[in-house]
């Protein structure tokens, strides 16, 4: 059985709906800010990816009392909030030291995980430790979680998102193409 993709794409801020296998993408351009979302539903798992820009995370960590030093290299990594939903009458998994992005010339990379976070943090002296997506999710059906992502990019690279997650135990791959880091600022991204 073949499964099709539906994407929203967004051309001359006209959105079109392209098919092919597996999920349904849609892309959504916040028509304020210009920052995109994307919504990947694919066999009872649910992910969406928000642009973040680096004054937002810049702003979550000061407040959260953290060094200067340690603010600035976490706004340094392309970061998006992230909400994963079960949308499967299963249980469902995931483990984000199974995802990788995947740059344009093809090399592959793990996606950093809250715990390297944490240790790195640690060892800054900050205990602090929400915000983050959890390196593991257990989901019953409807549960959901948010996050960040981080991914070690910069501004307004391209990207494609490899993650897993497990419905009963059987594995499932999804692929989200041409995700795009956010910019600096908001600058040009609003028309």
């Amino acid at each position: 059985m073949v499964t099709k993709i539906r994407a929203l794409v967004l051309v001359l801020g006209v959105c079109y709906l392209v098919s092919a296998n597996a999920t349904e993408v849609s892309i959504h351009k916040n028509e304020t800010s210009g920052l995109l979302t994307w919504t990947a539903d694919d066999e009872g798992f649910r992910i969406e990816l928000i642009q973040l820009l680096p004054d937002f995370v810049r702003a979550v960590y000061a407040k959260h009392n953290f060094p200067a030093d340690e603010v600035e290299r976490a706004a340094a990594y392309c970061i998006f909030g992230t909400i994963i939903k079960n949308t499967s009458q299963q249980h469902l998994s995931y483990r984000v030291e199974e995802w990788r992005y995947q740059t344009k010339n093809g090399e592959k990379y793990p996606v950093k995980t809250k715990t390297q976070w944490l240790n790195e943090w640690k060892k800054a002296g900050i205990l602090f430790s929400w915000t983050l997506l959890p390196d593991v999710g257990e989901f019953a059906v409807g549960d959901w979680q948010q996050g960040f992502t981080t991914i070690k990019l910069p501004r307004e690279a391209q990207f494609d998102l490899i993650y897993k997650w497990k419905l009963d135990g059987v594995e499932h791959t999804g692929v989200l193409n041409d995700l795009i880091c956010a910019p600096e600022t908001l600058e040009g991204t609003a028309e």
